[in-house]
């Protein structure tokens, strides 16, 4: 996911930091801000528990040094200021890292390659980007797949690129006929697809993107997280993580089991 900003976002952003509330910093927590709705990665279950990809990776890396974690729900755009601000330690959404990122956050080593895909109904009507001349697109505001439409509306002739609040949202308008195309990361997309049905990933888009968790520039515990990464890869934890959500061991050149260093801007 990226950020493409508007007026009216930085507005709703704004807004959403004010109405969070503020998190006491207890000795020996990690607090970790994540986006509620984002399956397999981070989900609340019934019981209103996180539960998800990252969840794992993050309470696993988190009590290899010693600490537990708070997880408090965010929307995407504010977990930005809130890293920043010191409202909360790390965030993790399926957080692209990118060079544009890496001049105001920190980043852990990546630990997931993703790929961003192209859905649509499965009338048939849409069978890959060719077939979206003139066409409306939409995709999560703030995502990278949303500013990867905005960059290519030209190119591709979309008629028109349209902003949701979540995922989910755009995808709900794709069922419904009121958008074309939508994009985002291919392993959300099927995993939405077995609860809302008569939607199909029609392409793939290689996008080189590699989710980390994200941390304000000073952050005490960047270095400590990151060399617990490099242990869980090591061991093979990351793996087992990986098939217990995905059902599927990664690849072995990918990120999830390659070790890294710290990101640098």
């Amino acid at each position: 996911m990226n950020v493409t900003r508007r007026s009216i976002l930085i507005v709703s952003a704004v807004a959403g930091i004010i109405a969070m509330p503020v998190i006491a910093n207890a000795e020996g927590v990690l607090n970790v801000g994540s986006y509620p709705n984002n399956p397999p990665f981070e989900f609340k279950n019934a019981s209103g528990v996180f539960e998800g990809f990252e969840i794992d990776i993050v309470t696993e890396a988190a009590k290899r040094i010693g600490m537990t974690v708070s997880i408090v729900g965010y929307d995407f755009q504010p977990l930005f200021p809130a890293t920043n601000s010191g409202r909360i330690d790390a965030a993790i959404s399926s957080i692209t890292i990118t060079k544009e990122r890496l001049v105001s956050q920190a980043f852990t080593q990546p630990y997931y390659d993703s790929a961003m895909g192209i859905a649509a109904r499965d009338d048939g009507a849409i069978n890959g980007l060719a077939d979206l001349k003139g066409k409306i697109v939409g995709s999560h505001s703030g995502s990278t797949s949303h500013k990867w439409l905005v960059d290519n509306k030209d190119k591709y002739e979309f008629s028109e690129v349209k902003s949701y609040n979540s995922p989910q949202d755009a995808l709900l308008d794709l069922s419904a006929g009121r958008v074309d195309g939508v994009t985002s990361d291919v392993p959300n997309m099927e995993y939405a697809f077995t609860k809302i049905k008569g939607m199909r990933v029609v392409e793939r888009i290689k996008s080189g993107e590699q989710y980390g968790i994200m941390m304000a520039k000073s952050s005490p515990y960047l270095s400590k997280i990151n060399e617990a990464l490099t242990a869980m890869k090591k061991d093979g934890t990351m793996q087992t993580i990986h098939k217990k959500w995905f059902g599927t061991n990664a690849p072995e050149q990918s990120s999830t089991v390659l070790e890294a260093d710290v990101p640098k801007g």
